[in-house]
């Protein structure tokens, strides 16, 4: 049996509808690439440090894993570091003004942070944050 590689390459986000989410992730500075077999199902987006982020929607997903059913609300989390509190807030505002939810409105975390949580279109987590000075 040959030994696992304990490193993470991809994280894959199950999404209800591609389009809406790449446009929500292009507003946190992400660009992602439709893939030329899938198009209207997959897309790609390379990370610094070789990290590569995937959205599939749910017939994506549905093909892939037999069994998979979509969960009922997001069971992801990404997060986002930002420079300084202030371009959290920024960044806060300017989504929910776009019409994204809010689950967390901006606060100063007890761990030194300030953070705030939105939801993309699917309902996954999007953490914001920034260390406090």
């Amino acid at each position: 049996m040959a030994t696992p590689v304990n490193t993470v390459k991809i994280i894959d986000v199950v999404v209800s509808d591609l389009g809406a989410a790449i446009e929500f992730y292009r507003r946190l500075g992400l660009e992602f690439v439709r893939d030329q077999y899938m198009p209207d199902d997959h897309a790609g987006c390379d990370l610094p440090n070789g990290l590569h982020l995937m959205l599939d929607t749910d017939e994506a997903r549905r093909k892939i894993t037999a069994h998979w059913t979509p969960p009922t609300s997001g069971r992801a989390f990404l997060t986002f570091e930002y420079g300084t509190p202030a371009d959290v807030d920024s960044t806060y505002a300017e989504l929910v003004a776009a019409g994204v939810a809010s689950l967390q409105e901006p606060y100063d975390a007890p761990w030194g942070m300030r953070y705030a949580t939105v939801a993309d279109p699917s309902g996954n987590g999007v953490d914001l944050y920034a260390t406090l000075a």
